[in-house]
């Protein structure tokens, strides 16, 4: 008999087992439930439920009929939490080439159409309909990402600040635990608070009339929409402001009012951030997906371990510092290792922990030296155009992480799942103190699976400038490293690299010339995409406006979609005899 007490409850039959007549909070996500720490809605939910609230979750709710879903929960007595789920919903449904996509991930069964395009806002302008009273709080990768005036690659166009469109109260930004920890307090504090009781909330955006806020100012919408210089130049005070410790409020005007984004809060500790991954989730998805198949997405987590958040790569074509942030937050050793022994006992392990890792996989406890140096730094990457002299990047609690959950029963083997940045392994002045070679060593006899996939990106040096990734020699230099223990060790593994066509400043002859150099190591190509830009970085920035915005050079970028198809052709272009 299963207990569904052991899940938040997704609808009135489960709030009347729990003897509920009404929730605190409901939140919507365009994701199905599962009850896990890296689904966002869950781990958001269980945080409210710690607090003593009473939550729900309203998983996928149909947005085409007669709106009963939305309905059916009723109304919430503090305020819907809404987001499209752990991706934005266009690069959920679309390729890079636009072609609708036949499956999601995040749904049971992996078939698409449960959520609609541009779900965050869809979601958020049905409720306001609905339940006009209620505070609506907007959350997640799409609503983080979209909180300026951005580039909407799948309408090609500008499109406003998601809380303008989307008629919500607040969005939260980034990750949302701390953010959504004071907003309950000022419940807490004040049982019916109106808009303004929650402005001094840190890592939130809000809407006002108010024409005084003090903050960095940017170029309004209207005047983005005149001119593509101007988008360019907010997103180099956007970004920059993102990689500063002590951040400033950032405000833009839009139709008549002003968005006003607060700074973030500050990094959560290790233990804050331990206690959130001992909330009692199940690590399940909701038993009523039994009958509609896998979701693929907790397939491919369910064994693997989130052990940090953050990542300072600073990729142009990557949202995830921008979201997560520069700075590296840790789970303490302790924290992971009773995950991995809580994996060891579920139903679905077999003996293989798939990931022990993050963003990147190889940043767990690095930050740096001075802290004072890095007060005063706003650099987007601290490995790229070189690693920085002040960034402590030891892997030795690394090699103690993976040797102690070694020693765990029922573990068979431990693979890594997450990228590496091999750069960081190729800095020998420093192996003696940052065991490097004794870590890349560890990684490639003891913990790949059979392949270990990395990520170049390209090979060509002017377009890897533009994406902020280390020349094609430190990839190459990487090979010989992994071919050279692979031989002494006789291990049969082999090194995927990961390649992008059509990113910023790529032509053709830029694809033939990296065509010509993947097939001289006789490499067949499976880890291949296309460009796709996403909201809010700098890869998409250019695209769009063809600006770099932090020299104002004029940057090529093949916006055809026929013309992109023929650079990514070259990945599948066979030697000539």
């Amino acid at each position: 008999m299963i207990d569904l007490k052991k899940w938040l409850p997704i609808n009135k039959k489960e709030l009347k087992i729990r003897n509920w007549e009404e929730v605190d909070v409901i939140i919507i996500s365009g994701d199905a439930y599962v009850d896990h720490p890296s689904f966002g809605h869950a781990l958001i939910g269980r945080l409210i439920e710690n607090e003593g609230f009473k939550v729900a979750i309203l998983a996928q709710p149909n947005w085409r009929d007669d709106l009963r879903d939305f309905k059916k929960l009723g109304k919430p007595r503090l305020f819907f939490g809404i987001t499209s789920g752990a991706m934005d919903s266009m690069v959920n449904h679309y390729t890079a080439f636009k072609r609708l996509r036949s499956d999601d991930a995040y749904t049971a069964g992996n078939v698409s159409g449960f959520r609609p395009d541009y779900a965050a806002t869809i979601y958020s302008q049905i409720v306001k309909r609905l339940f006009p009273d209620s505070l609506v709080i907007l959350g997640g990768v799409e609503a983080s990402l979209r909180r300026f005036t951005h580039y909407d690659y799948w309408s090609n166009s500008l499109l406003p600040p998601i809380l303008a469109e989307s008629k919500a109260d607040l969005l939260v930004y980034g990750m949302g635990e701390k953010p959504i920890l004071e907003i309950l307090n000022v419940f807490k504090n004040k049982p019916n608070p109106n808009i303004n009781d929650f402005k001094d909330v840190p890592q939130i955006c809000y809407l006002s009339n108010n024409s005084h806020e003090e903050g960095l100012l940017l170029h309004s919408h209207e005047d983005c929409l005149q001119s593509k210089e101007n988008f360019a130049e907010n997103f180099k005070i956007i970004e920059t402001e993102s990689n500063k410790i002590n951040a400033k409020k950032i405000i833009q005007a839009i139709n008549n009012q002003f968005l006003i984004v607060n700074p973030p809060a500050a990094l959560m500790t290790s233990s804050e951030l331990d206690a959130v991954y001992d909330l009692p989730f199940t690590r399940l998805p909701h038993p009523s997906y039994s009958k509609r198949g896998e979701i693929p997405a907790f397939t491919m987590i369910n064994c693997s371990v989130n052990i940090h958040r953050g990542c300072f790569g600073g990729c142009s074509f990557c949202s995830i510092s921008m979201h997560q942030g520069k700075f590296i937050t840790n789970r303490s050793e302790k924290s992971i290792l009773k995950e991995v022994e809580k994996i060891s006992k579920m139903p679905y392990f077999k003996g293989f922990i798939t990931d022990l890792g993050g963003p990147s996989a190889n940043m767990y406890r690095m930050q740096g030296i001075q802290t004072d140096i890095c007060r005063k730094c706003s650099r987007p990457s601290c490995i790229y155009p070189s690693i920085c002299s002040n960034l402590n990047f030891n892997h030795q609690p690394l090699l103690s992480l993976y040797r102690k959950a070694k020693q765990i029963n029922a573990i068979k083997k431990i693979t890594i799942g997450s990228g590496i940045r091999y750069d960081m392994l190729q800095f020998k002045q420093k192996d003696k103190t940052y065991h490097l070679e004794e870590y890349t060593k560890e990684l490639i006899c003891n913990h790949v699976s059979g392949r270990l996939k990395v990520a170049p990106e390209h090979t060509e040096n002017h377009v890897l400038k533009l994406v902020r990734k280390p020349s094609y020699t430190n990839f190459l230099a990487f090979k010989k490293t992994f071919d050279t223990i692979n031989e002494t060790y006789q291990l049969k593994q082999q090194l995927i690299p990961y390649f992008i066509s059509s990113l910023p400043g790529c032509n053709l002859n830029d694809m033939k010339a990296l065509s010509l150099k993947i097939k001289n190591l006789n490499y067949h190509l499976e880890q291949v995409q296309d460009f796709t830009p996403t909201p809010m970085t700098l890869s998409s920035v250019i695209f769009y406006t063809g600006i770099n915005p932090y020299t104002k050079e004029k940057v090529f970028c093949e916006t055809n979609i026929q013309k992109k198809r023929e650079q990514n052709s070259f990945f599948f272009k066979k030697s000539k005899k």
